[in-house]
């Protein structure tokens, strides 16, 4: 991998992800990162545009939730410093696959970059993704009220994780396959599911509580 090109991302694009969202910040990103390497190596990729891929992917954020896949495409093909690492095809394979990255997308990912990301950021860890969710709702609902958050986290578990969800791997025999067959099955506990949405929201009501 080309230092140069590290040392750009570490200072300059990932301290971006540090005024998102809790569920979005920089540990997200780098673990994206990690765990697209990791993916790449059953492949002939280039690392450097791999690891560029990842680091880029949720840039979007700053503008919105909906359409950052999109506008996180666009900042790659406008970030005029990756020219002195890639060439315009290169870069037009990269913001493809960061735009095809988000796991409600309508369409397969139109390169094997794009399914290693989108795969990456599925990184299905079921205590994780319940704990994202739950973050997500704390961050950018702040007016819901305690069941209200219990159901809104409970709709987005099902729309996107359940068997009938819209979330899509794209890496068969994954570790994430079998991950998420344990997510189906959790989900189908409705008494543990919701118990366990309770108890981080009591952690960030005790955290907030004054001492």
């Amino acid at each position: 991998m080309k230092q140069d090109l590290k040392d750009y991302i570490e200072q300059e694009i990932l301290p971006q992800y540090d005024g998102f969202d809790a569920a979005h910040r920089r540990d997200h990103a780098e673990k994206v990162i990690c765990e697209s390497l990791k993916l790449s190596e059953g492949y002939e990729v280039d690392e450097d545009m791999v690891y560029t891929i990842a680091a880029y992917h949720d840039l979007g954020l700053r503008k919105d939730r909906k359409t950052h896949h999109l506008v996180s495409g666009d900042i790659v093909r406008t970030d005029m410093k990756l020219r002195q690492w890639f060439s315009e095809g290169q870069i037009e394979v990269m913001a493809q696959a960061v735009e095809d990255h988000r796991a409600s997308s309508n369409h397969e990912p139109r390169s094997i970059y794009g399914r290693i990301v989108a795969e990456a950021d599925r990184n299905i860890d079921p205590d994780t993704i319940i704990l994202r969710t739950v973050q997500y709702g704390l961050s950018n609902y702040p007016e819901l009220d305690r069941s209200s958050h219990i159901n809104r986290a409970l709709q987005h578990l099902d729309e996107k994780y359940s068997q009938h969800g819209y979330l899509k791997l794209w890496i068969p025999g994954s570790e994430n396959e079998r991950r998420l067959r344990q997510l189906w099955k959790m989900l189908e506990d409705r008494p543990a599911i919701i118990a366990r949405i309770e108890r981080i929201l009591d952690d960030y009501s005790n955290d907030s509580s004054p001492s």
